[in-house]
């Protein structure tokens, strides 16, 4: 069986994982498993934001194409890199168990950003992460840091940055959790939808293989998801939009948490809500378009 992923450290990282836990259930060698590298655009275009250089589908566009094809039986992504629309003929099969949702800090200057000196400069890719730090302080400037986990940490070593955020389940995967400064509250900094997730995707009705994945998937990660992206769905979370939605399983409950903020962090919106698990969908639905209701006409502009 061919395992489709991007080729970056982490990604490799994560479908690793994905052998491993299909090995272990099913007691077969991984060595019947092919993990299969494939480069895809984001990878590729590392100089300018990634709104403006298609979207979050630049990550999955040459995957979709290798399992529509039938190139891989599966492919395995990071769910926060997952368009909100997948294209005709694929699905999620669903999630790994979640790791930690929260974002790291990374910085040889202040353990917070509060802490940084004035008009410090913050690199990261993330429109979500530059509004939180500029909703905390408006002095800081935001520069574009792209590349992979590695090269964004080296370039805060080399001075390139004062700081930058990362997914702390990314340097928990690749062995690096000692390289965060501290670990931001999702109160203040609430995840990215899918944050932490890995998510399955396989073409629609092939039975077989998500009947081999069944063992290894996780219900509560794959609730929680649908409440996120119920959410993204209606208010079409994009790269283009600084939007933060966390799902927690609180006993039979939902909470959900969401944040929408004008990419220069000076006018916010967000909502707290919680429903039984069954409804989950419809609640991160409903959180969307309460805020949808509210965001004024032009907001992400500017």
């Amino acid at each position: 069986m061919k395992l489709g992923t991007r080729g970056s450290p982490l990604a490799l990282a994560q479908t690793h994982e994905l052998a491993a836990r299909l090995s272990a259930a099913h007691g077969f060698d991984t060595a019947a498993l092919e993990i299969v590298p494939i480069k895809t655009s984001g990878d590729m275009i590392l100089n300018v934001p990634l709104s403006e250089a298609g979207g979050k589908g630049l990550f999955t566009k040459e995957l979709d194409l290798a399992l529509l094809h039938g190139d891989i039986a599966l492919a395995v992504h990071s769910a926060k890199d997952l368009p909100t629309f997948l294209p005709d003929g694929l699905e999620i099969a669903g999630y790994l168990p979640r790791e930690d949702v929260r974002d790291a800090w990374i910085s040889p200057h202040a353990n917070h950003p509060l802490g940084l000196p004035p008009a410090s400069l913050v690199g990261t890719a993330s429109l979500r992460r530059g509004a939180m730090v500029k909703r905390l302080r408006p002095d800081i400037k935001i520069s574009l840091l792209r590349g992979n986990v590695e090269t964004r940490l080296a370039k805060v070593a080399k001075g390139e940055a004062a700081a930058t955020l990362l997914a702390l389940a990314g340097l928990k995967r690749l062995g690096l959790e000692a390289r965060a400064t501290s670990v931001l509250n999702v109160r203040d900094f609430v995840p990215a939808p899918g944050q932490g997730a890995i998510a399955i995707t396989i073409r629609t009705g092939d039975e077989a293989t998500r009947a081999l994945l069944a063992p290894v998937l996780d219900e509560e990660t794959a609730i929680a998801l649908a409440a996120e992206r119920a959410f993204l769905r209606v208010l079409d979370g994009s790269c283009k939009t600084p939007i933060g939605a966390y799902a927690r399983i609180d006993g039979s409950n939902v909470a959900f948490h969401a944040i929408v903020l004008k990419p220069d962090g000076s006018q916010v919106f967000e909502t707290e809500v919680s429903a039984p698990r069954s409804d989950a969908a419809r609640l991160g639905e409903a959180a969307g378009k309460d805020l949808a209701a509210q965001i004024p006409a032009g907001f992400f502009e500017g």
